[in-house]
């Protein structure tokens, strides 16, 4: 271990999230890695391909040479992060990386606790349901279960989305203070839309996410994809903090116009339960949970 590692210890410092979002900070060149990184995009650019890759794909994709690429893929071979595709000079992820992930969900007590409402939720609407939390910048979708009916959600366990444009993450920033979330979202320029209903600037955000927040639900039809429909609401623990938000969502034509009341009685019956297992006390903001 390095002396800046030892003295990290000494110290018991928190590893503090934040700091890796911010390029100005005055430890970054000291603890940050360069090769750890580029390994680790590497393992990114495999994931968001979907298929194997090829040295001259990955150089590319990370904008290095084939050498570089090729020692990168080399260590990650050796240490089983990722594989070689049979008959081929391509590879792909490998089954340590599926190992770790399914370790990292299994410790996180919140999927165990919203499972059982996943699929009770799923059974009452007939839609596909699932649970996000903010993960950084994203929303990160941990567990669903889907609908036993055509018309199944595109949205699966692993999915991330840019959290300050969708109506779970709305609900997910709305614990934060406003000065947190410019903090996370500057708009020096206008964020990058999904929709025509995308907030494209830091006062619209604002917007949405105070108007979420005091509602306690949102119905979107549109503003994550075209054509598509949600209902959600957010998951509280003892600590009567917003940790994590459910759905249901799909389709338009997944959606009974006719039902809509009933869908949104649903969810958030659900969340409150979720968040009852969570510690949450309903009496303590029951105005939000229903």
């Amino acid at each position: 271990m390095s002396d800046e590692g030892v003295q990290l210890v000494r110290e018991g410092r928190e590893f503090d999230s934040s700091e890796t979002n911010e390029a100005d900070n005055k430890n970054h060149g000291v603890y940050f890695v360069p090769g750890l990184h580029r390994g680790l995009l590497v393992l990114e650019a495999l994931a968001e391909a979907q298929k194997p890759m090829s040295i001259s794909d990955i150089a590319r994709a990370l904008g290095i040479t084939r050498s570089a690429a090729f020692r990168l893929v080399y260590t990650l071979r050796y240490t089983g992060f990722v594989e070689s595709e049979p008959d081929s000079k391509k590879v792909r992820l490998g089954g340590r990386v599926l190992s770790l992930g399914f370790s990292y969900l299994a410790g996180m007590s919140i999927i165990e606790a919203a499972q059982p409402d996943l699929d009770l939720l799923r059974d009452a609407t007939g839609i596909t349901s699932h649970i996000g939390i903010r993960d950084g910048r994203d929303l990160l979708y941990l567990a669903c279960a889907h609908s036993r009916s055509g018309f199944v959600s595109t949205i699966n366990v692993g999915s991330r989305f840019p959290v300050h444009l969708t109506p779970m993450g709305w609900l997910l920033l709305s614990d934060l203070a406003p000065r947190k979330i410019g903090e996370l979202f500057p708009d020096q320029q206008p964020y990058k839309a999904l929709t025509e209903y995308s907030p494209t600037t830091l006062e619209a955000l604002l917007d949405r996410v105070m108007r979420a927040g005091a509602q306690g639900y949102i119905i979107s039809r549109g503003i994550l994809e075209p054509g598509g429909s949600s209902i959600c609401a957010p998951v509280l623990n003892a600590q009567n903090k917003v940790v994590a938000a459910i759905d249901i969502s799909g389709p338009d034509i997944g959606f009974d116009e006719a039902r809509m009341d009933q869908y949104l009685s649903e969810v958030r019956a659900a969340a409150q339960r979720i968040s009852i297992r969570l510690g949450y006390t309903p009496a303590r903001r029951s105005d939000d949970l229903g």
